[in-house]
């Protein structure tokens, strides 16, 4: 069990099958990964397991384990157990010692648990972390909007104007907060208050899109009331969705369609080859209304975390 050497050891991490492969090389020549991070559990030269953290920015720590592989034709029990030891062996290396683990997040097929040998993978994954104490958090569904989909003609219930600044935006998310069915934002105000949860949100991730800023809108009633927002924008991947939100008075009224439909039609008029979002597949409101803009369920995602002093 070791590190990557580097980048040439790439086509060895790669034997195992994985969305984001693709993704590696990139990630390494622009610091979000490290040789150091991404582990192998090899027997003789065959690749049996393997797992690598992410961050979002070069120079920063570890912020997602978004790899964790198993070689599948092996069998069950010995290829948990070399999971769980791969996981531990790189955890003592790579996090601090009684450090909460990074979250986990797994890229699984859309109809995952209709099919054996996928519903075999996904749960094998999920429980070498489990044996480490980890414990699913949410399942959330991938979406993407591509060209030639419907974009919806502004209603106008709703008038839109640019976000003032951090202040006004932060105020407002704490507002939406207030009975949210996101499961990582009920999460964040079980442990802090809504504000201090909507500002770390907006310091953490929001902040560091260099998309611009004059994409992200205000919905205001006509006697210019908030509404809601949404949060256009493009990562170091793929534009998408970042946030959106409908305050809670303002709830009930269908105005999440008109939201998605503007942040939509920002996108899609600087003629992107795609838009991704997400949203919790227990949020059914917010999923019926990407559906109902013209976007298509890609795949899911699973979130597994640790509870505070680190994996078992």
């Amino acid at each position: 069990m070791r590190p990557v050497a580097g980048r040439s050891e790439l086509d060895l991490f790669c034997r195992l099958p994985y969305v984001l492969n693709d993704e590696l090389d990139d990630d390494l020549a622009s610091g979000r990964r490290r040789p150091e991070w991404m582990w192998m559990a090899l027997r003789g030269d065959r690749l049996v397991a393997r797992l690598a953290w992410w961050a979002p920015r070069a120079g920063e720590p570890p912020a997602l384990l978004d790899i964790l592989d198993l070689d599948d034709a092996a069998p069950g029990p010995a290829i948990l157990d070399a999971g769980v030891r791969l996981f531990q062996t790189a955890s003592a290396v790579v996090l601090p010692e009684g450090a909460r683990p990074p979250e986990y997040n797994a890229f699984i097929p859309p109809r995952w648990r209709d099919d054996a040998e996928e519903r075999r993978a996904v749960e094998n994954r999920m429980a070498v972390l489990e044996r480490t104490g980890a414990r699913p958090l949410v399942e959330r569904l991938r979406l993407e909007w591509r060209p030639g989909a419907p974009v919806a003609e502004p209603s106008g219930r709703l008038h839109f104007r640019p976000v003032a600044g951090r202040e006004e935006l932060v105020a407002l998310m704490t507002l939406v907060l207030d009975g949210t069915l996101d499961a990582h934002s009920r999460a964040d105000i079980a442990r802090m208050p809504a504000e201090q949860a909507a500002a770390e949100h907006y310091d953490d991730e929001l902040a560091h899109y260099r998309s611009p800023r004059e994409w992200w809108r205000i919905a205001t009633s006509p006697e210019g009331e908030p509404v809601g927002f949404v949060i256009p924008a493009r990562n170091e991947y793929n534009p998408m969705i970042a946030y959106i939100g409908v305050l809670p008075a303002h709830r009930g009224n269908g105005y999440i369609d008109d939201l998605l439909a503007e942040g939509t039609r920002i996108l899609a008029g600087q003629g992107v080859p795609r838009i991704r979002a997400a949203t919790d597949v227990g949020n059914v409101p917010m999923a019926r209304a990407f559906l109902r803009a013209g976007y298509e369920v890609i795949g899911r995602r699973i979130d597994m975390t640790w509870s505070e002093g680190g994996a078992e």
